[in-house]
């Protein structure tokens, strides 16, 4: 035998309602807070960014140091060179790092 079929119960919680459906952006009070949120997370990226724009000049300060300190070593390896009369790899015009010499076998 079959069951019978029974029509099912409709409650409380199958009540459909508006509720959820609220345009909060039309509240005063809810607009002036999603504005004040917003302001605050403006305030942290502006952080953010003079921080990022602070490590990115002390990279290029660094760098410029580095060409500096560069440019020295080349210059006191070629007063070197001119002292000891021999030619640096750039004068004779080799790239620069390359060695100066060949071997012969």
């Amino acid at each position: 035998m079959s069951k019978p079929v029974v029509p099912s119960r409709r409650g409380v919680t199958d009540i459909r309602t508006h509720s959820g459906n609220t345009n909060w952006l039309g509240v005063p009070h809810a607009a002036f807070l999603k504005i004040g949120c917003l302001e605050m997370e403006k305030a942290r990226r502006e952080k953010e960014k003079d921080r990022a724009l602070a490590r990115v000049r002390v990279i290029d300060e660094r760098i410029a140091e580095i060409e500096g300190e560069k440019e020295i070593i080349l210059k006191s390896l070629e007063e070197a060179a001119e002292r000891n009369g021999s030619r640096t790899g750039r004068e004779n015009g080799s790239k620069a790092g390359s060695p100066g010499f060949k071997i012969k076998y």
